[in-house]
């Protein structure tokens, strides 16, 4: 299965998710997670676990937030460096750091989600 992030379902999480949408995001790509087969079923349930841990954390649940980060990252640190046009190298290192910070307390809910990025 291609993963296409230019439209439909993987497009409009992505747009949700970078809009600070998260639980919207979560949405539609668990539309096509549904429909998925491994190893990119694998992958979006990184990404869909992610956006649920901004979710949380977003609503003031750092233990939600760090414990999906942490299934999430599971996922992700599995993939090679550029999975499905999307750069997960750069997104693991970012999950790692969100993650440290959110251990460490948040800093007053300072600490940014990670960003995915399209990768040409």
């Amino acid at each position: 299965m291609a993963l296409d992030w230019k439209r439909g379902a993987l497009a409009e999480g992505l747009a949700c998710y970078q809009c600070g949408e998260f639980f919207a995001a979560h949405e539609h790509w668990e539309s096509v997670w549904l429909r998925a087969e491994e190893p990119e079923k694998s992958f979006l349930q990184a990404l869909i676990q992610m956006s649920s841990a901004c979710h949380h954390r977003r609503r003031g649940n750092l233990r939600g937030a760090v414990s999906l980060m942490r299934k999430s990252l599971r996922r992700l640190e599995l993939c090679p460096p550029r999975f499905g046009r999307i750069d997960a190298s750069s997104l693991c290192r970012q999950g790692r750091e969100w993650l440290r910070l959110l251990e460490q307390g948040d800093a007053g809910g300072a600490v940014t989600c990670p960003q995915i990025m399209i990768v040409e």
